[in-house]
Protein backbone atom coordinates (compact mmCIF):
# COMPACT_ATOMS: atom_id res chain seq x y z
CA UNK A 1 0.00 0.00 0.00
CA UNK A 2 0.96 3.64 -0.39
CA UNK A 3 0.24 5.80 2.66
CA UNK A 4 0.53 9.54 3.37
CA UNK A 5 3.21 9.47 6.05
CA UNK A 6 2.35 12.71 7.85
CA UNK A 7 -1.36 11.98 8.05
CA UNK A 8 -0.76 8.42 9.23
CA UNK A 9 1.66 9.59 11.92
CA UNK A 10 -0.86 12.06 13.33
CA UNK A 11 -3.57 9.42 13.28
CA UNK A 12 -1.42 6.91 15.11
CA UNK A 13 -0.57 9.49 17.79
CA UNK A 14 -4.27 10.14 18.40
CA UNK A 15 -5.13 6.43 18.44
CA UNK A 16 -2.21 5.37 20.55
CA UNK A 17 -3.22 7.84 23.26
CA UNK A 18 -6.41 5.87 23.81
CA UNK A 19 -4.63 2.54 23.45
CA UNK A 20 -1.95 3.56 25.96
CA UNK A 21 -4.67 4.52 28.44
CA UNK A 22 -6.29 1.10 28.04
CA UNK A 23 -2.92 -0.66 28.43
CA UNK A 24 -2.02 1.40 31.49
CA UNK A 25 -5.40 0.68 33.10
CA UNK A 26 -4.99 -3.04 32.45
CA UNK A 27 -1.52 -2.98 33.99
CA UNK A 28 -2.77 -1.13 37.07
CA UNK A 29 -5.56 -3.67 37.48
CA UNK A 30 -3.13 -6.57 37.14
CA UNK A 31 -0.82 -5.06 39.77
CA UNK A 32 -3.73 -4.49 42.12
CA UNK A 33 -4.79 -8.08 41.65
CA UNK A 34 -1.34 -9.42 42.48
CA UNK A 35 -1.02 -7.24 45.58
CA UNK A 36 -4.47 -8.14 46.85
CA UNK A 37 -3.99 -11.84 46.20
CA UNK A 38 -1.07 -11.86 48.60
CA UNK A 39 -3.31 -10.44 51.31
CA UNK A 40 -6.06 -13.06 50.88
CA UNK A 41 -6.22 -16.83 50.95
CA UNK A 42 -7.22 -16.99 47.27
CA UNK A 43 -4.69 -17.75 44.58
CA UNK A 44 -4.87 -15.70 41.35
CA UNK A 45 -6.25 -18.77 39.53
CA UNK A 46 -9.00 -19.22 42.14
CA UNK A 47 -9.83 -15.52 41.98
CA UNK A 48 -10.06 -15.61 38.17
CA UNK A 49 -12.29 -18.69 38.19
CA UNK A 50 -14.72 -17.13 40.67
CA UNK A 51 -15.25 -13.90 38.72
CA UNK A 52 -17.77 -13.70 35.87
CA UNK A 53 -16.48 -13.91 32.31
CA UNK A 54 -16.61 -10.55 30.54
CA UNK A 55 -19.13 -10.82 27.71
CA UNK A 56 -19.89 -8.97 24.52
CA UNK A 57 -23.35 -8.45 26.03
CA UNK A 58 -22.35 -6.86 29.32
CA UNK A 59 -25.85 -7.20 30.76
CA UNK A 60 -25.40 -10.99 30.90
CA UNK A 61 -22.67 -10.75 33.57
CA UNK A 62 -23.59 -11.58 37.19
CA UNK A 63 -21.37 -9.67 39.62
CA UNK A 64 -23.14 -10.89 42.78
CA UNK A 65 -20.11 -13.13 43.41
CA UNK A 66 -18.37 -9.99 44.71
CA UNK A 67 -20.70 -10.05 47.68
CA UNK A 68 -17.84 -12.10 49.16
CA UNK A 69 -15.26 -9.48 50.27
CA UNK A 70 -12.44 -11.96 49.65
CA UNK A 71 -13.13 -11.73 45.91
CA UNK A 72 -12.90 -7.92 45.74
CA UNK A 73 -9.24 -8.05 44.80
CA UNK A 74 -8.99 -5.70 41.85
CA UNK A 75 -8.99 -2.01 41.18
CA UNK A 76 -12.53 -0.84 40.53
CA UNK A 77 -14.30 -3.70 42.34
CA UNK A 78 -15.95 -1.14 44.63
CA UNK A 79 -17.96 -0.04 41.58
CA UNK A 80 -18.44 -3.50 40.08
CA UNK A 81 -20.57 -4.49 43.06
CA UNK A 82 -22.49 -1.99 45.20
CA UNK A 83 -24.71 -3.86 47.68
CA UNK A 84 -28.25 -2.49 47.96
CA UNK A 85 -29.60 -5.05 50.43
CA UNK A 86 -28.13 -6.61 53.56
CA UNK A 87 -30.45 -9.59 53.22
CA UNK A 88 -30.07 -10.46 49.51
CA UNK A 89 -26.63 -10.38 47.79
CA UNK A 90 -28.40 -10.55 44.42
CA UNK A 91 -29.69 -6.99 44.87
CA UNK A 92 -26.91 -4.70 43.72
CA UNK A 93 -25.73 -1.99 41.31
CA UNK A 94 -22.77 -2.48 38.97
CA UNK A 95 -20.92 -0.13 36.61
CA UNK A 96 -18.68 -0.96 33.66
CA UNK A 97 -17.01 0.30 30.51
CA UNK A 98 -15.73 -0.85 27.11
CA UNK A 99 -13.12 0.93 25.03
CA UNK A 100 -12.17 -0.22 21.53
CA UNK A 101 -9.56 1.50 19.38
CA UNK A 102 -8.99 0.27 15.83
CA UNK A 103 -6.70 1.76 13.19
CA UNK A 104 -7.65 0.70 9.67
CA UNK A 105 -5.68 1.19 6.47
CA UNK A 106 -7.48 0.55 3.19
CA UNK A 107 -5.98 1.45 -0.16
CA UNK A 108 -9.18 0.65 -2.11
CA UNK A 109 -12.37 0.51 -0.05
CA UNK A 110 -15.14 -0.78 -2.35
CA UNK A 111 -12.25 -1.70 -4.68
CA UNK A 112 -11.56 1.98 -5.32
CA UNK A 113 -14.98 2.65 -6.86
CA UNK A 114 -15.89 6.01 -5.31
CA UNK A 115 -13.70 5.44 -2.24
CA UNK A 116 -10.15 6.84 -1.86
CA UNK A 117 -7.03 5.46 -0.26
CA UNK A 118 -7.58 6.07 3.46
CA UNK A 119 -5.98 5.51 6.87
CA UNK A 120 -8.18 6.29 9.84
CA UNK A 121 -9.08 5.57 13.46
CA UNK A 122 -12.33 4.05 14.73
CA UNK A 123 -12.99 4.63 18.44
CA UNK A 124 -15.88 3.18 20.43
CA UNK A 125 -16.48 3.97 24.10
CA UNK A 126 -19.36 2.42 26.03
CA UNK A 127 -20.40 3.08 29.65
CA UNK A 128 -23.08 1.07 31.43
CA UNK A 129 -24.99 0.70 34.70
CA UNK A 130 -26.63 -2.60 35.71
CA UNK A 131 -29.24 -2.63 38.51
CA UNK A 132 -30.54 -5.93 39.93
CA UNK A 133 -33.53 -5.53 42.25
CA UNK A 134 -36.71 -7.11 43.63
CA UNK A 135 -35.39 -10.67 43.14
CA UNK A 136 -36.43 -11.12 39.49
CA UNK A 137 -35.79 -7.72 37.94
CA UNK A 138 -32.92 -6.03 36.09
CA UNK A 139 -32.60 -2.50 34.70
CA UNK A 140 -29.71 -1.93 32.30
CA UNK A 141 -28.54 1.27 30.60
CA UNK A 142 -25.58 1.72 28.24
CA UNK A 143 -24.48 4.85 26.40
CA UNK A 144 -22.12 4.75 23.42
CA UNK A 145 -19.76 7.25 21.85
CA UNK A 146 -18.54 6.05 18.44
CA UNK A 147 -16.21 8.36 16.52
CA UNK A 148 -13.95 8.39 13.50
CA UNK A 149 -10.68 10.27 12.97
CA UNK A 150 -9.58 11.02 9.40
CA UNK A 151 -12.14 8.70 7.74
CA UNK A 152 -13.02 10.28 4.41
CA UNK A 153 -16.22 8.36 3.60
CA UNK A 154 -18.51 8.04 6.64
CA UNK A 155 -21.02 5.20 6.52
CA UNK A 156 -24.09 4.65 8.67
CA UNK A 157 -22.26 2.24 10.99
CA UNK A 158 -19.09 4.35 11.42
CA UNK A 159 -20.02 7.27 13.65
CA UNK A 160 -22.54 7.96 16.43
CA UNK A 161 -21.36 10.47 19.07
CA UNK A 162 -22.89 10.05 22.54
CA UNK A 163 -26.16 8.24 22.22
CA UNK A 164 -28.34 5.76 24.08
CA UNK A 165 -27.42 2.27 22.92
CA UNK A 166 -29.29 0.12 25.45
CA UNK A 167 -32.00 0.89 28.03
CA UNK A 168 -34.27 -1.99 29.02
CA UNK A 169 -36.12 -3.60 31.89
CA UNK A 170 -35.73 -7.39 32.21
CA UNK A 171 -37.58 -10.06 34.20
CA UNK A 172 -36.20 -13.55 34.81
CA UNK A 173 -38.02 -16.13 36.93
CA UNK A 174 -37.51 -19.86 37.34
CA UNK A 175 -40.48 -22.17 37.76
CA UNK A 176 -40.59 -25.91 38.29
CA UNK A 177 -41.45 -26.43 34.64
CA UNK A 178 -38.99 -23.94 33.14
CA UNK A 179 -37.61 -20.40 33.06
CA UNK A 180 -39.37 -17.28 31.83
CA UNK A 181 -37.31 -14.37 30.49
CA UNK A 182 -38.70 -11.07 29.27
CA UNK A 183 -37.22 -7.71 28.25
CA UNK A 184 -38.75 -4.45 27.08
CA UNK A 185 -36.88 -1.36 25.86
CA UNK A 186 -33.82 -0.67 23.75
CA UNK A 187 -31.80 -3.90 23.48
CA UNK A 188 -29.81 -6.04 21.09
CA UNK A 189 -29.88 -9.70 20.14
CA UNK A 190 -27.94 -12.13 17.99
CA UNK A 191 -28.57 -15.65 16.77
CA UNK A 192 -26.31 -18.54 15.87
CA UNK A 193 -23.15 -17.47 13.95
CA UNK A 194 -24.76 -14.06 13.42
CA UNK A 195 -24.85 -14.52 9.64
CA UNK A 196 -28.17 -12.69 9.35
CA UNK A 197 -29.13 -11.33 12.81
CA UNK A 198 -26.14 -9.96 14.70
CA UNK A 199 -24.84 -7.49 17.27
CA UNK A 200 -22.90 -5.87 14.40
CA UNK A 201 -19.80 -5.79 16.58
CA UNK A 202 -17.36 -5.52 13.68
CA UNK A 203 -18.33 -1.99 12.53
CA UNK A 204 -17.97 0.94 14.90
CA UNK A 205 -21.69 1.31 15.73
CA UNK A 206 -23.48 -1.77 17.00
CA UNK A 207 -27.11 -2.50 16.09
CA UNK A 208 -29.85 -1.98 18.68
CA UNK A 209 -33.60 -2.58 18.59
CA UNK A 210 -36.48 -0.97 20.47
CA UNK A 211 -38.23 -4.22 21.30
CA UNK A 212 -40.40 -6.37 23.53
CA UNK A 213 -38.86 -9.85 23.97
CA UNK A 214 -40.02 -13.02 25.73
CA UNK A 215 -38.65 -16.56 25.87
CA UNK A 216 -39.49 -19.76 27.70
CA UNK A 217 -36.79 -22.37 28.42
CA UNK A 218 -37.76 -25.86 29.51
CA UNK A 219 -35.36 -28.81 29.37
CA UNK A 220 -34.04 -29.13 25.83
CA UNK A 221 -36.54 -26.64 24.40
CA UNK A 222 -36.48 -22.87 24.06
CA UNK A 223 -39.22 -20.71 22.55
CA UNK A 224 -38.55 -17.05 21.64
CA UNK A 225 -40.76 -14.26 20.36
CA UNK A 226 -40.19 -10.55 19.93
CA UNK A 227 -41.49 -7.48 18.14
CA UNK A 228 -39.02 -4.70 17.37
CA UNK A 229 -38.20 -1.48 15.59
CA UNK A 230 -34.50 -1.41 14.56
CA UNK A 231 -32.76 1.74 15.75
CA UNK A 232 -31.77 4.16 12.99
CA UNK A 233 -28.56 6.05 13.70
CA UNK A 234 -27.83 9.74 13.25
CA UNK A 235 -24.59 11.56 13.98
CA UNK A 236 -25.67 15.22 13.93
CA UNK A 237 -26.37 15.61 17.66
CA UNK A 238 -26.04 13.55 20.87
CA UNK A 239 -29.04 11.35 21.71
CA UNK A 240 -30.75 11.77 18.34
CA UNK A 241 -31.17 8.09 17.35
CA UNK A 242 -34.72 7.00 16.60
CA UNK A 243 -36.89 4.04 15.69
CA UNK A 244 -40.37 4.08 14.21
CA UNK A 245 -43.11 2.03 12.58
CA UNK A 246 -41.56 2.56 9.15
CA UNK A 247 -38.92 -0.11 9.91
CA UNK A 248 -39.91 -3.24 11.84
CA UNK A 249 -38.46 -6.69 12.53
CA UNK A 250 -40.48 -9.38 14.36
CA UNK A 251 -39.68 -13.04 15.02
CA UNK A 252 -40.96 -16.36 16.36
CA UNK A 253 -38.19 -18.91 17.02
CA UNK A 254 -37.86 -22.41 18.46
CA UNK A 255 -34.66 -24.16 19.57
CA UNK A 256 -34.03 -27.78 20.56
CA UNK A 257 -30.97 -29.65 21.82
CA UNK A 258 -30.61 -32.99 20.03
CA UNK A 259 -28.26 -35.92 20.63
CA UNK A 260 -27.21 -34.37 23.92
CA UNK A 261 -25.69 -31.01 22.98
CA UNK A 262 -26.17 -30.39 19.24
CA UNK A 263 -28.37 -27.44 18.29
CA UNK A 264 -31.41 -27.48 16.02
CA UNK A 265 -33.38 -24.26 15.49
CA UNK A 266 -35.89 -22.62 13.16
CA UNK A 267 -37.61 -19.27 12.99
CA UNK A 268 -40.13 -17.21 11.09
CA UNK A 269 -39.53 -13.46 10.88
CA UNK A 270 -41.19 -10.48 9.24
CA UNK A 271 -38.92 -7.70 7.96
CA UNK A 272 -40.91 -4.58 7.06
CA UNK A 273 -39.40 -1.37 5.69
CA UNK A 274 -41.07 1.59 4.04
CA UNK A 275 -39.55 3.17 0.93
CA UNK A 276 -36.95 0.44 0.34
CA UNK A 277 -34.67 0.67 -2.69
CA UNK A 278 -33.05 -2.13 -4.69
CA UNK A 279 -31.46 -2.03 -8.14
CA UNK A 280 -34.62 -3.36 -9.73
CA UNK A 281 -37.35 -2.57 -7.20
CA UNK A 282 -38.51 0.23 -4.92
CA UNK A 283 -41.37 0.77 -2.51
CA UNK A 284 -42.63 -0.64 0.76
CA UNK A 285 -40.91 -3.93 1.62
CA UNK A 286 -42.72 -6.81 3.35
CA UNK A 287 -40.23 -9.68 3.52
CA UNK A 288 -41.15 -12.98 5.18
CA UNK A 289 -38.14 -14.95 6.40
CA UNK A 290 -37.95 -18.74 6.98
CA UNK A 291 -34.74 -19.97 8.57
CA UNK A 292 -33.43 -23.35 9.80
CA UNK A 293 -30.06 -24.26 11.34
CA UNK A 294 -28.25 -27.35 12.65
CA UNK A 295 -24.94 -27.12 14.51
CA UNK A 296 -22.87 -29.42 16.69
CA UNK A 297 -19.61 -31.21 17.29
CA UNK A 298 -18.38 -34.75 17.82
CA UNK A 299 -14.98 -36.48 18.00
CA UNK A 300 -13.05 -33.35 16.96
CA UNK A 301 -15.43 -32.39 14.15
CA UNK A 302 -17.61 -29.28 14.28
CA UNK A 303 -20.27 -28.03 11.89
CA UNK A 304 -22.80 -25.24 11.45
CA UNK A 305 -25.38 -25.39 8.63
CA UNK A 306 -28.03 -22.73 7.97
CA UNK A 307 -30.52 -22.05 5.21
CA UNK A 308 -32.96 -19.18 4.67
CA UNK A 309 -35.83 -18.54 2.25
CA UNK A 310 -37.39 -15.10 1.74
CA UNK A 311 -40.80 -14.33 0.27
CA UNK A 312 -42.98 -11.21 0.15
CA UNK A 313 -43.14 -7.99 -1.85
CA UNK A 314 -41.17 -4.82 -2.58
CA UNK A 315 -43.49 -2.28 -4.16
CA UNK A 316 -45.30 -4.11 -6.94
CA UNK A 317 -42.75 -6.94 -7.22
CA UNK A 318 -42.77 -10.33 -5.50
CA UNK A 319 -39.72 -11.48 -3.53
CA UNK A 320 -38.20 -14.87 -4.30
CA UNK A 321 -34.79 -15.01 -2.60
CA UNK A 322 -32.66 -17.43 -0.60
CA UNK A 323 -29.38 -17.69 1.29
CA UNK A 324 -27.33 -20.45 2.90
CA UNK A 325 -24.15 -20.90 4.88
CA UNK A 326 -22.04 -23.79 6.13
CA UNK A 327 -18.94 -24.09 8.28
CA UNK A 328 -17.22 -27.33 9.17
CA UNK A 329 -13.84 -28.31 10.53
CA UNK A 330 -11.70 -30.77 12.41
CA UNK A 331 -9.50 -29.93 15.42
CA UNK A 332 -6.60 -32.09 16.63
CA UNK A 333 -7.16 -31.54 20.36
CA UNK A 334 -4.27 -33.66 21.60
CA UNK A 335 -1.79 -32.21 19.14
CA UNK A 336 0.47 -29.22 19.85
CA UNK A 337 -0.99 -25.86 18.77
CA UNK A 338 -4.44 -27.53 18.38
CA UNK A 339 -4.57 -27.16 14.57
CA UNK A 340 -8.01 -26.84 13.02
CA UNK A 341 -8.68 -27.33 9.32
CA UNK A 342 -11.91 -25.68 8.25
CA UNK A 343 -14.08 -25.12 5.21
CA UNK A 344 -16.73 -22.45 4.79
CA UNK A 345 -19.29 -22.36 1.97
CA UNK A 346 -21.88 -19.64 1.47
CA UNK A 347 -24.36 -18.73 -1.24
CA UNK A 348 -27.10 -16.12 -1.68
CA UNK A 349 -29.40 -15.33 -4.55
CA UNK A 350 -29.31 -12.34 -6.87
CA UNK A 351 -31.92 -10.97 -9.24
CA UNK A 352 -31.92 -13.10 -12.40
CA UNK A 353 -34.48 -11.11 -14.40
CA UNK A 354 -34.14 -7.32 -14.08
CA UNK A 355 -37.35 -5.68 -15.26
CA UNK A 356 -39.39 -8.79 -14.42
CA UNK A 357 -42.21 -9.21 -11.92
CA UNK A 358 -40.10 -10.76 -9.14
CA UNK A 359 -37.05 -9.67 -7.15
CA UNK A 360 -34.41 -12.32 -6.41
CA UNK A 361 -31.94 -10.11 -4.52
CA UNK A 362 -31.29 -11.64 -1.09
CA UNK A 363 -31.49 -9.31 1.93
CA UNK A 364 -28.93 -10.35 4.62
CA UNK A 365 -31.00 -8.47 7.26
CA UNK A 366 -28.54 -7.48 10.04
CA UNK A 367 -25.31 -9.29 9.09
CA UNK A 368 -22.15 -9.74 11.14
CA UNK A 369 -19.20 -7.72 9.85
CA UNK A 370 -16.82 -10.40 11.16
CA UNK A 371 -18.41 -13.25 9.17
CA UNK A 372 -16.36 -12.76 6.00
CA UNK A 373 -13.63 -10.22 6.86
CA UNK A 374 -13.43 -6.84 8.57
CA UNK A 375 -12.33 -5.34 5.26
CA UNK A 376 -15.94 -5.12 4.08
CA UNK A 377 -15.15 -6.40 0.57
CA UNK A 378 -17.82 -9.11 0.61
CA UNK A 379 -21.56 -8.69 1.10
CA UNK A 380 -23.95 -11.60 1.70
CA UNK A 381 -25.95 -10.95 -1.49
CA UNK A 382 -25.65 -12.52 -4.97
CA UNK A 383 -22.61 -14.60 -4.18
CA UNK A 384 -21.08 -18.05 -4.08
CA UNK A 385 -18.23 -18.21 -1.58
CA UNK A 386 -15.79 -21.03 -0.74
CA UNK A 387 -13.15 -20.50 1.97
CA UNK A 388 -10.72 -23.13 3.34
CA UNK A 389 -8.88 -22.15 6.51
CA UNK A 390 -6.33 -23.24 9.10
CA UNK A 391 -6.33 -22.09 12.74
CA UNK A 392 -3.51 -22.55 15.25
CA UNK A 393 -3.04 -21.82 18.98
CA UNK A 394 0.72 -21.55 19.64
CA UNK A 395 -0.09 -20.19 23.13
CA UNK A 396 -3.26 -20.42 25.24
CA UNK A 397 -3.79 -16.67 24.77
CA UNK A 398 -2.83 -16.51 21.07
CA UNK A 399 -4.92 -17.62 18.09
CA UNK A 400 -3.60 -17.48 14.51
CA UNK A 401 -5.80 -17.92 11.46
CA UNK A 402 -5.11 -18.05 7.73
CA UNK A 403 -7.84 -18.29 5.07
CA UNK A 404 -8.30 -18.07 1.31
CA UNK A 405 -11.71 -17.07 -0.07
CA UNK A 406 -12.95 -17.69 -3.63
CA UNK A 407 -15.97 -15.71 -4.83
CA UNK A 408 -18.40 -15.79 -7.72
CA UNK A 409 -21.70 -14.07 -8.43
CA UNK A 410 -24.77 -16.26 -8.24
CA UNK A 411 -26.10 -14.41 -11.31
CA UNK A 412 -24.34 -11.94 -13.62
CA UNK A 413 -27.62 -10.04 -14.09
CA UNK A 414 -27.29 -8.57 -10.58
CA UNK A 415 -24.46 -6.52 -9.10
CA UNK A 416 -21.44 -7.41 -6.99
CA UNK A 417 -22.20 -6.42 -3.40
CA UNK A 418 -20.00 -5.21 -0.55
CA UNK A 419 -20.95 -5.17 3.14
CA UNK A 420 -23.65 -5.08 4.25
CA UNK A 421 -25.58 -5.26 0.93
CA UNK A 422 -24.36 -2.27 -1.10
CA UNK A 423 -24.20 -2.81 -4.89
CA UNK A 424 -21.02 -1.75 -6.67
CA UNK A 425 -21.85 0.79 -9.36
CA UNK A 426 -21.41 -0.51 -12.90
CA UNK A 427 -21.23 -4.22 -12.06
CA UNK A 428 -24.85 -5.30 -12.70
CA UNK A 429 -25.03 -7.15 -16.03
CA UNK A 430 -21.32 -6.62 -16.72
CA UNK A 431 -18.45 -9.11 -16.60
CA UNK A 432 -18.67 -12.76 -15.68
CA UNK A 433 -19.47 -14.78 -12.57
CA UNK A 434 -15.93 -14.69 -11.17
CA UNK A 435 -15.61 -11.92 -8.55
CA UNK A 436 -12.15 -12.58 -7.19
CA UNK A 437 -10.01 -14.30 -4.56
CA UNK A 438 -8.74 -12.97 -1.26
CA UNK A 439 -6.25 -14.02 1.38
CA UNK A 440 -6.84 -13.28 5.05
CA UNK A 441 -4.46 -13.46 8.02
CA UNK A 442 -5.59 -12.73 11.57
CA UNK A 443 -4.00 -12.91 15.03
CA UNK A 444 -5.90 -12.53 18.33
CA UNK A 445 -4.15 -12.21 21.67
CA UNK A 446 -5.61 -11.97 25.19
CA UNK A 447 -3.21 -10.00 27.40
CA UNK A 448 -5.50 -10.69 30.37
CA UNK A 449 -9.21 -11.03 31.11
CA UNK A 450 -9.77 -7.31 30.47
CA UNK A 451 -7.41 -6.46 27.62
CA UNK A 452 -7.22 -8.04 24.15
CA UNK A 453 -5.65 -7.22 20.81
CA UNK A 454 -6.05 -8.30 17.19
CA UNK A 455 -4.40 -7.74 13.83
CA UNK A 456 -6.10 -8.59 10.53
CA UNK A 457 -4.72 -8.28 6.99
CA UNK A 458 -6.63 -8.93 3.75
CA UNK A 459 -5.53 -8.83 0.11
CA UNK A 460 -8.20 -9.13 -2.61
CA UNK A 461 -7.42 -9.88 -6.28
CA UNK A 462 -10.48 -8.71 -8.21
CA UNK A 463 -12.07 -10.56 -11.10
CA UNK A 464 -13.25 -9.15 -14.40
CA UNK A 465 -16.73 -8.31 -13.06
CA UNK A 466 -15.19 -5.69 -10.76
CA UNK A 467 -12.36 -4.61 -13.04
CA UNK A 468 -14.64 -3.63 -15.94
CA UNK A 469 -16.54 -1.35 -13.53
CA UNK A 470 -13.35 0.52 -12.70
CA UNK A 471 -12.39 -1.44 -9.59
CA UNK A 472 -8.91 -2.69 -8.71
CA UNK A 473 -7.09 -5.03 -6.33
CA UNK A 474 -7.45 -4.00 -2.70
CA UNK A 475 -5.50 -4.28 0.55
CA UNK A 476 -6.69 -3.86 4.13
CA UNK A 477 -4.88 -3.82 7.47
CA UNK A 478 -6.59 -3.40 10.84
CA UNK A 479 -4.96 -3.16 14.27
CA UNK A 480 -7.30 -3.32 17.25
CA UNK A 481 -7.00 -3.09 21.03
CA UNK A 482 -9.98 -3.64 23.31
CA UNK A 483 -10.32 -2.91 27.02
CA UNK A 484 -13.27 -4.08 29.13
CA UNK A 485 -13.95 -3.26 32.77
Amino acid sequence: MTWTAGRSACLWLVGMGGLWLASWSAAVMAQAQDASAEATSLTPAQDEAARPVLRSNRWQEDWSVLADPALRTRWGDALKYIALSTADPKVYLSFGANLRERVEMSDAASFGIGNPNNTYLLQRLQLHADLRFAQYWQAFVQVEDARTVNKQVIGGADRNPWDLRLAFLAYVRKFESGTLKARVGRQDFAFDLQRFVSLRDGPNVRQSFDAAWADWEAGKWRFIGFVSQPVQYKDQHPFDDTSNRHFRFNMLRVERLVWGHDELSAYYALYSRDNAHYLDAAGNEQREVYDARFAGNAAGFDWDLEGMAQRGTVGSKDIDAWGSGARAGYTWQGFGWQPRLGLQADAASGDHHPGGQSLGTFNPLFPNGYYFTLAGFTGYTNLVHIKPSVTLKPLPALTLMGEVGFLWRETTADAVYVQPNIPLAGTAGEGGHWTGVYGQLRADYAFNANFTGAVEAVHYDVGRAIRVAGGRDADYLGVELKFMW
